[in-house]
């Protein structure tokens, strides 16, 4: 009987124990858990907030509510109860991580005042479906033939106008119309650009969102342009556009306008930008002195963009010289880890998957031919949102393109020739 009774309990305990470890989601969530809500509890102190939770990691969205479960245990015990959309204080986590590991970052936002911790939650799992493959990156090229200009001259920018193809180079903007399956060189106007330009130049254009006018930037000279259609039926579509170039010392706009303004009437709509740069002919890159100033101080830089944050307001990615990116978010420079593989160039695109709008980066330069790649960024914790996407060559600038959904790249290729391709997005 009392053998009976102890192989009874044996099974009893067997069955408890297994019962047991099929509840307990993969993964150590505890330890994580109670330290994220230290430090939480260390920001926001007791009181109420909303607590929002997102999965950008490899963490199986059936283990998301185990992982709540246990973070909302560890906020109640140190005073922290959590309410409705109604709080006033709102907690936001993101569940994310990188080739070190996982990694939980909380912003915790007060009023307009918003900080950010965050904890190492153990290594990575690989899984089929992982965080890379929730979108996917195509590129299609422009299909630009019989051009004028020298063979290897760098192309700066572009964009399609809709009849015309309007492209950026050193020393001219070259026009094109899209005739028999590619767009076919018409005419060009010289910048009269005299100074001496780095070895590497850079410029921008900036269009219209009817894209009817633009700006352009390149050295130190400055052009605009505006497009009314041309007296003759049969002319062609380039001589409708009107460029005028003259020497400018002036900063360059490197955000996107978010006037609503499209008449082309007016150049206001492109000239009134959120954010402009003084730029380095000579060295070939931004001084780090910005308009409206930025509240900390910026080291120069190549690359510049604004992202949203998940808070509503808006942050400043910069890639300094030196090849480290930093975020400027609520009036504090804080740098941003996951990016070391990043290259000069980045952009945001408008995809619609995941948060709705990712960073795309170029490589570091390290392999043959260069890539892309989305990220998303909670935080400061650059997240991979899609595979790389291979290029034929070296992405020597990547800006947004004037549809909003679409980014362009200029690409030099192995003969030093350039191509222009269009990368949009696919949600998987």
């Amino acid at each position: 009987m009392n053998l009976l009774r102890l192989v009874t309990g044996w099974v009893s305990a067997l069955l408890a124990a297994t019962l047991l470890l099929a509840a307990t989601p993969p993964g150590d969530w505890a330890q994580p858990a109670a330290t994220l809500a230290d430090q939480i509890a260390s920001i926001l102190g007791p009181g109420q907030a909303t607590l929002v939770i997102r999965n950008l990691s490899s963490i199986e969205n059936a283990d998301v509510p185990s992982i709540r479960a246990s973070i909302e245990r560890n906020l109640k015990a140190r005073g922290i109860s959590l309410a409705g959309a109604e709080s006033a204080n709102i907690i936001r986590i993101t569940l994310s991580e990188n080739t070190r590991g996982r990694l939980w970052v909380a912003e915790i936002a007060q009023g307009n005042e918003t900080r950010s911790t965050m904890v190492a939650a153990g290594a990575s799992v690989a899984r089929t479906g992982s965080i890379a493959d929730y979108m996917t990156l195509r590129r299609e090229r422009l299909p630009i033939a019989n051009t004028d200009a020298p063979s290897g001259d760098p192309i700066l920018s572009a964009f399609d106008s809709g009849n015309t193809l309007v492209v950026l180079h050193p020393d001219t903007i070259d026009l094109f119309a899209f005739a028999e399956g590619a767009w076919r060189h018409q005419k060009f106007v010289p910048l009269n650009e005299t100074r001496r330009l780095s070895r590497d130049p850079r410029g921008i254009m900036i269009p219209t969102p009817d894209r009817t006018a633009f700006v352009a930037y390149t050295g130190q000279t400055e052009c605009s342009g505006a497009y009314s259609p041309a007296a003759a039926p049969a002319a062609p579509p380039a001589d409708g556009w009107t460029i005028h170039c003259h020497a400018s010392d002036d900063p360059w706009p490197v955000t996107i306008p978010v006037n609503g303004q499209t008449s082309a009437a007016t150049m206001e709509n492109i000239r009134v930008t959120p954010v402009r740069a003084f730029f380095n002919a000579a060295r070939n890159y931004f001084t780090g002195v910005v308009t409206p100033a930025a509240g900390v101080d910026l080291a120069p830089f190549y690359s510049f963009a604004e992202v949203a944050r998940p808070s509503g307001t808006m942050a400043w990615l910069v890639n300094g010289i030196d090849s480290k990116v930093q975020i400027v978010d609520n009036g504090a420079l804080k740098p941003v880890s996951g990016a070391r593989d990043w290259g000069g160039d980045f952009a945001v695109l408008k995809s619609g998957c995941g948060s709705g709008a990712q960073v795309i980066a170029s490589g570091s330069g390290e392999a043959a031919v260069d890539s892309l790649r989305a990220y998303e960024l909670p935080a400061q914790e650059a997240v991979p949102a899609s595979a790389p996407l291979t290029m034929n060559g070296t992405v020597t600038s990547l800006w947004p393109a004037s549809d909003g959904k679409s980014l362009l790249a200029a690409v030099r290729l192995a003969s030093r020739d350039y191509e222009v391709d269009r990368v949009t997005a696919l949600c998987n």
